[in-house]
């Protein structure tokens, strides 16, 4: 790795699926290397899949393979900034299939836990409508929202 500053995500096992997962899914996103334990340690083996270096949307990132003890929640979440349904139809879907979870308001997780907000372009401008009432009608729109919807939320700003 040669970024000065990595996210580190914890697995109890799965970060080389993940990682993959995730280059499959996001644009500019990619598995950069996996490396193995060269020895036993607390959650594994000696040539077990200790952790894995991958890009996800440009960002670096590593997968440590920690074992149990960590789980991911909702305080840590990727917000990915989609430009239109197509977009945040084919990312929720796909984190969704894979054995995720839906959740409220654009969040979903996905099968490992990792919390992710599919956030249309059209939701932040509408909330941060310098005409107030507009980005309220907007706000209220989207709390009564799993995956976002464009056309409504575009239709409630226009009231």
């Amino acid at each position: 790795m040669t970024s000065k500053n990595t996210i580190c995500l914890w697995y109890d096992g799965a970060a080389e699926e993940a990682a993959r997962f995730y280059a499959e899914t996001f644009p500019d996103s990619s598995v950069d290397a996996v490396h193995r334990a060269p020895g036993d340690y607390p959650a594994g083996k000696q040539g077990d899949v200790l952790t894995v270096e991958f890009t996800l949307m440009g960002i670096p990132c590593l997968g440590l393979n920690g074992g149990p003890a960590f789980r991911h929640n909702e305080a840590f979440s990727f917000q990915v900034a989609t430009d239109d349904q197509a977009e945040t139809d084919r990312l929720w879907d796909a984190i969704i299939a894979n054995g995720g979870m839906s959740s409220a308001c654009g969040w979903c997780k996905d099968k490992w836990g990792l919390s992710w907000q599919i956030t249309p372009r059209v939701l932040t401008a509408a909330i941060n409508d310098p005409d107030r009432a507009a980005a309220k009608r907007a706000f209220d729109a989207m709390m009564h929202m799993t995956r976002i919807d464009i056309a409504k939320i575009e239709a409630a700003r226009r009231g």
